[in-house]
């Protein structure tokens, strides 16, 4: 008993003050320490406490936007006070492009910070959404089953065209179909600063709607010296990734220039799921004590065999690499593939910013972007009706042909432009931000026949459809948080969107999908947090999102039933422990939704699929995250969600081929919502062996998924469990800032698993009959790489 009495008075207080040169107190300043999971953030006098440490070394360290940081080695015992000074940058930093979009750290919403440090101990070659998948709530699925090519993730259940995506503050989002697609910026991970995902609607930004998640990438920081790097990696399914990076640091204290060039291939898990993928990144900007100018270009060119219908279920067992995607059945049942079932795309960005110090407590930040993309996608298609592709009959003797083989090109051709804005405010007790932001989309979609065995009087290139999509978006939102007591601090949030979208002219099948639409939405959200203790803080929150439909969900819809506005009450409440060697995170949700857009089987007047607003459903669980750092050597992290995910009463539709264009409609009552698992979980072991040797056991289990919403369990993803190991040793050079190698082993237990589906019903002679995909993800596979930085 003795022991345990002097383990508690054996903790000690560190306390001081941070203040400017000229003894100005910094409110808000980020106070930690190293390799421990404490902190404390400074009050409106400059002031802070970290209570309650037990013996030892620590670094304590200091950091204030538009300041250098400070750092201070001291060791325990004794109750300690520590003062710090900190100076202002000669130059005005890049964090201050991502102010505006950013939680911090007494927001009252749920938040994962990803480091630059985290994403390039995994950066190998895999998609961005596998570099996050150890994130809380976090499922993600590769159509070529590697995390290469076209990859997808879901948070709290929620697909990736619901979750608001930007890129320092620039929406990347499609304006039209609300979609990111990774595989367009290969090897972006490689141009990453770090990325902040906020769980359930959080603050309000620029872009579509969030209804699940927001996420926040920020671009390389200024490296104040010259470098050169170059990243090789190879692995399983002849991947190969190649990437050269340069840049001039700080030149005269205002310049700097940075360059990436990619290269990325692989064959795939998939069979013929290969993708030859490349990028670069260029950045320059002008730095002085209270400006930045900053030009960023990158842009993104890819080759991918498609792999997006899936294996069919029949054949997960005997033949679980089979792609579909290209077959060509020959007239004696012989099978053979088209060797260009390819998906083309070349997407380009350019962005330019300018951030303003106004005053010592205002800053300005405005950037205007321009993304252009245009590709296709090109398929070989038998026994297509010469009608519909616009093709006359061909009268060969006495015989009419209204049918021929083909191959056909989908192609999109589109600018995305506009301009953002942010004043950001900061004094004492208050701070304030005021932004918005305007932009414009204006796309083309047509289609092209490159060959046919009967052309008829078909021109080269024949196109047989054409239609254009024009959409504004316009934004403004003002947040402020306001220090009521000492422990106390409210949260107000209110953005209103303006959005314009015009659609004209023909779709694929010939249909006039003509249409205008026009939507206002008024979004509050108001929250508290409140710091009881040093190390201990909650906060309670609620929020309103609205999200428009998107380009699909208009096109497909049955003439006459236009699909309407979805609208998303979220309430959260979260409490954070923080102590030397533990942290610990609790969340609860709930996430009420009204006219959310699902399928539900029914089908437009043309047989496609619509997704149809049904009234009344939600999300509602507890996320809880964790970290334990024993001893020095070793940290494990980890988390676990547990939800329910529940349409309240349901009406599912199948398609009766008995009577062609009729559906039988059959009321469930209340049924899961598809692909949102009831249990979630990710976890990450590190061991520092020896010195700059760190060996990492990663693991991520994902419980069962529908892949309807029918709850049945003839139609579900069954639970995988999946460990990963990583090694990674840095060698200490004289003349050499890094040289580091890492390997990667995916799926070290060799678990045959899915990670996604499709399904489609329907009765033929009285009984029901489906067909269905499956995505397949590899098996134990490995990535191996070298990192050399000059």
């Amino acid at each position: 008993m003795s022991g345990y009495w002097a383990f508690l008075f054996s903790q000690f207080d560190i306390n001081g003050k941070v203040t400017d040169e000229a003894g100005n107190p910094l409110a808000g300043a980020n106070v930690y320490l190293d390799k421990s999971f404490r902190g404390a953030i400074t009050d409106i006098h400059g002031d802070y406490s970290i209570r309650k440490l037990d013996e030892g070394r620590y670094l304590i360290t200091v950091s204030y936007m538009g300041y250098n940081t400070a750092s201070q080695a001291l060791t325990l015992p004794g109750n300690t006070e520590f003062n710090f000074v900190l100076t202002r940058k000669v130059y005005l930093a890049d964090e201050v492009v991502v102010a505006a979009t950013r939680a911090g750290d007494k927001a009252p919403v749920a938040y994962t910070n990803v480091s630059r440090g985290e994403l390039q101990e995994r950066n190998l070659g895999q998609d961005l959404p596998y570099l996050m998948n150890l994130s809380p709530s976090m499922v993600t699925t590769s159509d070529a089953g590697t995390g290469i090519g076209y990859t997808s993730f879901r948070i709290r259940g929620t697909d990736m065209n619901r979750i608001n995506i930007t890129l320092n503050g620039i929406p990347l989002n499609d304006a039209e179909s609300h979609g990111v697609w990774f595989v367009d910026l290969p090897d972006f991970a490689s141009s990453i600063e770090d990325i902040q995902i906020q769980r359930g609607v959080g603050t309000s930004t620029n872009g579509a709607g969030a209804f699940g998640a927001t996420i926040n990438f920020g671009t390389h920081a200024i490296s104040q010296e010259p470098y050169a790097q170059w990243d090789g990696s190879a692995g399983s399914f002849r991947t190969m990734k190649n990437t050269f990076r340069i840049g001039s640091g700080l030149i005269h204290d205002h310049m700097s220039f940075d360059l990436r060039l990619s290269e990325l291939a692989t064959d795939g898990y998939i069979d013929r799921a290969a993708s030859d993928l490349s990028s670069y990144s260029i950045q320059a900007a002008y730095h002085s004590e209270k400006s930045l100018i900053k030009v960023n270009i990158f842009s993104g060119k890819e080759k991918t065999y498609q792999a997006w219908s899936g294996v069919p279920g029949e054949l997960l067992e005997t033949d679980r690499t089979f792609n579909p995607s290209g077959m060509i059945i020959g007239k004696e049942g012989d099978t053979t593939f088209y060797d260009n079932e390819t998906d083309n795309y070349k997407q380009d960005h350019y962005q330019l910013f300018f951030s303003r110090e106004l005053g010592k407590n205002l800053m300005l930040n405005t950037a205007v972007h321009y993304t252009h993309g245009r590709g296709y996608y090109e398929q070989y298609r038998q026994d297509c009706s010469l009608s519909e592709y616009g093709i006359s009959d061909v009268i060969t003797g006495g015989d009419t042909i209204t049918s021929t083989d083909l191959i056909r090109q989908k192609w999109l051709d589109n600018d995305f432009y506009g301009m953002i804005f942010s004043f950001n405010y900061r004094s004492g007790r208050i701070g304030v931000c005021i932004g918005g932001g305007g932009n414009i989309y204006d796309g083309r979609h047509f289609g092209k026949v490159i060959w046919a065995r009967f052309a008829g009087d078909s021109e080269i290139n024949h196109e047989w459809y054409g239609n254009t999509g024009y959409k504004t978006d316009g934004n403004l939102y003002a947040r402020i948080n306001y220090q009521l007591l000492k422990q106390l601090d409210i949260f107000g949030d209110l953005q209103y969107r303006l959005i314009e979208h015009r659609i004209k002219g023909l779709d694929d099948d010939l249909r006039e999908i003509t249409q205008d639409h026009h939507y206002d939405f008024l979004n509050p959200k108001f929250g508290i947090h409140y710091g009881f203790t040093n190390n201990q803080n909650l906060f309670l929150s609620m929020a309103m999102a609205h999200r428009e439909p998107n380009r699909s969900n208009f096109t497909d819809a049955e003439p006459g039933k236009v699909p309407g506005a979805e609208t998303l009450m979220d309430y959260e409440f979260g409490y954070k422990l923080r102590m030397n060697n533990i942290m610990a995170e609790a969340n609860l949700y709930y996430m009420d939704y009204t006219d959310q857009l699902v399928l539900t089987g029914e089908i437009n007047d043309v047989g496609a699929a619509v997704m149809t607003n049904i009234k009344d459903s939600y999300r509602a669980g507890i996320e809880l995250v964790a970290g334990f750092h024993p001893v020095q050597r070793i940290r494990w992290d980890m988390n676990l969600t547990l939800s329910r995910n529940r349409i309240r009463n349901f009406t599912e539709f199948v398609d009766d081929w008995d009577n062609w264009g009729a559906q039988i409609s059959k009321n469930l009552g209340e049924t899961d919502l598809s692909f949102s698992p009831a249990v979630i979980a990710g976890s990450k072991i590190s061991y520092e062996i020896i010195s700059n040797l760190k060996l990492d056991l990663m693991t991520k289990y994902v419980g069962k998924q529908y892949t309807d919403n029918t709850s049945s369990e003839d139609r579900k993803l069954d639970p995988f469990l999946v460990h990963d190991i990583g090694l990674r040793y840095v060698i200490p050079l004289k003349h050499v800032k890094e040289l580091s190698c890492n390997l990667l082993v995916y799926n070290v237990m060799n678990t045959m698993y899915e990670s996604n589906a499709w399904v489609y019903r329907y009765y033929s002679g009285g009984k029901e009959y489906q067909m269905d995909g499956f995505f397949p993800q590899a098996g134990r596979n490995f990535l191996a790489g070298i990192k050399l930085l000059f």
